[in-house]
C-alpha cells in the first residue's frame, strides 16, 4: 500500500495532505459536472430565440441519457489506463485537463459542434477522474489506518459541496446572462480545480504515477489498433445515420447490455473461480438489476425532472423566478444533511441492520414511491406545482439514494472472486451506466399531457421490482454465502 507523504508534518484536518488535493479537485469537478448538467437539457430543447438549440424534448433527453451512460462506461477505460498505462495520478491529471477542455468547448463552440466535442470530452474525462480519485484516496492510508473511513467521508463531502454549488451558480449565470456563460462558469470551476490539483501533485507517492500492471510493449500496438477501430466504427455509424441524436440513448443501452452480459459470462464460465465464488457472482445478478432500475429513475433528475421543473413547477420566489437548474441543488443538500444520520444508524444497528438485498429493495421501492408522489399534481396545466412538493419528492429521492447507492460499490467488492475483483467493480458501474442511459430513453415517453400515466407506470414498476427483491432476499442471501 502506497501512502502519501505528509509534507513537513502538515495535515488536512488530521489526514494526509493528499486528501486536501483530492477533496478540492473532486469538489470543483462536481461543481462543473453538475453545473453543466443542470442547464444541459433545457439548452438542448429551448428555442434559438431563448438561446437553445431547438431540439425536441425526446431528442434532448436521449442525448443527456447517452452522455450520462458514457460517463460511467468511461470509468472502465479510466481504470484500465491507470492499471496498464499511466498510473492513477497521471490519468486523473489528464482527465481533469480533458474535462476543462470539454467545458470550454461547450462555452465557446457554437451549436452542435460545442455539444458534440464538449460532451464527449467531459464524459471521457469524468469517467477517468471518477475511476481514479477514489483509488487515490484509498492509497493515502494503510489498510488498517483508523482514519480511513473518516477520510472517505471528507472526500464525499467535497463531492456534495460541488454538486450543491454548481447548479446554483451556473443556473444563475444561464438565467441572467445566457447558456454559454453558464458553461463558461463550469469551465472556470474546473480550471480552478486543475490548478489546485497541479500545485499539490507532489503530495502523492511516486508509485501512484506508475502503472501497477503495465501493458507489455508487444501489446501496445494491438491496443492502439483496437481503440482506433472502435472510434472509426462509431464515426462510420454516425455518418451513415445508423446512430442518430434521437436513438443515441437506445444505442448506448444496447452497448452497455452487451458489455454487462459479456462480463458476467466471462466471470461465471471461468475455471479460476471456486463454487462458492460462482454462487456469489450469481447473487449479484438481481442486485445489478435492482441498481439498474433504481438509477433508471434516479437519473431522471436530469431529464424528466428537469422538464417538469421548467414546465410544471411554480418557481416564483417573492416575485423573482428561480432558475431551472437550482432544483438540482436540492438533492445534495439532503445528502449532506442525512449521510451522517444513515452512517450513525447503520453503525448503531450493527449486525441488526438490514441485509444488503433488503437495502437494495428499500432504495428501489422508495424511488418508485417518489415518482408516484407526482400523481396528486398530475393533470394540471402550467407552472402550478408548489416548490415545497418537489422538495418533498427529492427528499425521498435522497433517502432512496442513501439506502442503495453507497452499498453498491462495497457489495461488488465483497462478492468479487479473487481473480475478477476489478471486473466486478466494473459491473457495478455498468449497472449505473445502464440506468443512466435508460433514464434518457424513458424520458422520450414523458410529456406534460401524459404525465399521470408515465409516473404511475414507471413508479409502479420500480415499487413492484423492489418488493420482488425483498421476497427473493432469503434466496439471494443464501447465494451470497456468508456475505451480509
Amino acid at each position: 500500500m502506497s501512502v502519501s507523504r505528509d509534507t513537513k508534518g502538515r495535515t488536512f484536518f488530521g489526514h494526509p495532505r493528499g486528501l486536501a488535493n483530492l477533496f478540492g479537485v473532486e469538489m470543483w469537478e462536481r461543481f462543473s459536472f453538475y453545473g453543466m448538467q443542470g442547464i444541459l437539457t433545457i439548452y438542448l430543447y429551448y428555442a434559438a430565440s431563448e438561446g437553445g438549440l431547438g431540439l425536441s424534448e425526446a431528442t434532448a433527453t436521449s442525448i443527456v441519457g447517452a452522455y450520462g451512460g458514457l460517463v460511467y462506461l468511461s470509468t472502465i477505460a479510466g481504470a484500465w489506463a491507470a492499471d496498464r498505462l499511466l498510473g492513477s495520478e497521471r490519468v486523473l491529471f489528464f482527465s481533469a485537463v480533458l474535462i476543462m477542455f470539454g467545458h470550454v468547448a461547450l462555452a465557446l463552440l457554437p451549436g452542435f459542434a460545442g455539444v458534440g466535442v464538449g460532451l464527449c470530452a467531459v464524459a471521457l474525462g469524468s469517467g477517468g477522474l471518477k475511476a481514479n480519485a477514489t483509488s487515490l484516496v484509498g492509497s493515502l492510508y494503510d489498510r488498517d489506518d483508523p482514519r480511513r473511513d473518516a477520510g472517505f467521508s471528507l472526500f464525499y463531502l467535497g463531492v456534495n459541496l460541488g454538486a450543491l454549488a454548481g447548479p446554483l451558480l451556473t443556473g444563475l449565470a444561464q438565467k441572467e446572462l445566457g447558456f454559454h456563460y453558464g458553461f463558461g462558469l463550469a469551465a472556470i470551476g474546473m480550471a480552478a480545480g486543475l490548478i489546485q490539483y497541479t500545485l499539490g501533485r507532489k503530495n502523492f507517492a511516486p508509485e501512484e504515477s506508475a502503472a501497477p500492471n503495465p501493458l507489455p510493449a508487444s501489446k501496445r500496438l494491438l491496443a492502439a489498433v483496437v481503440a482506433v477501430a472502435a472510434i472509426t466504427a462509431v464515426v462510420v455509424l454516425v455518418l451513415t445515420e445508423v446512430i442518430t441524436l434521437a436513438n443515441l440513448a437506445n444505442v448506448t443501452i444496447v452497448v452497455i447490455v452487451i458489455a454487462a452480459v459479456a462480463y458476467f459470462a466471462v466471470i461465471l464460465s471461468s475455471k479460476r473461480i471456486t463454487a462458492t465464488e460462482r454462487k456469489r457472482v450469481w447473487s449479484f445478478v438481481p442486485m445489478f438489476l435492482a441498481s439498474f432500475v433504481f438509477f433508471s429513475l434516479f437519473q431522471q433528475q436530469f431529464t424528466v425532472v428537469a422538464i417538469y421543473v421548467d414546465q410544471r413547477l411554480d418557481r416564483s420566489l417573492f416575485g423573482w423566478q428561480m432558475p431551472v437548474a437550482w432544483a438540482n441543488s436540492i438533492n445534495p443538500v439532503f445528502i449532506i444533511l442525512l449521510a451522517g444520520v444513515f452512517a450513525a444508524l447503520w453503525t448503531k444497528l450493527g449486525t441488526r441492520q438490514p441485509s444488503t438485498p433488503i437495502k437494495f429493495s428499500l432504495g428501489t421501492t422508495l424511488m418508485g414511491l417518489a415518482f408516484l408522489m407526482f400523481l396528486p399534481m398530475a393533470g394540471e396545466r402550467g407552472n402550478t406545482t408548489p416548490l415545497l412538493a418537489l422538495v418533498g419528492i427529492l427528499l425521498v429521492f435522497s433517502i432512496a439514494e442513501l439506502s442503495l447507492s453507497p452499498v453498491g460499490l462495497s457489495l461488488s467488492t465483497k462478492l468479487a472472486p479473487k481473480a475478477f475483483h476489478t471486473q466486478m467493480v466494473a459491473l457495478n458501474f455498468l449497472s449505473i451506466a445502464l440506468g443512466t442511459a435508460t433514464a434518457g430513453s424513458l424520458a422520450s415517453l414523458y410529456s406534460v399531457d401524459n404525465e399521470a400515466t408515465y409516473f404511475a407506470i414507471v413508479g409502479g414498476t420500480a415499487v413492484a421490482f423492489g418488493v420482488l427483491i425483498a421476497v427473493a432476499s432469503p434466496f439471494i442471501r443464501r447465494l451470497m454465502s456468508g456475505v451480509h
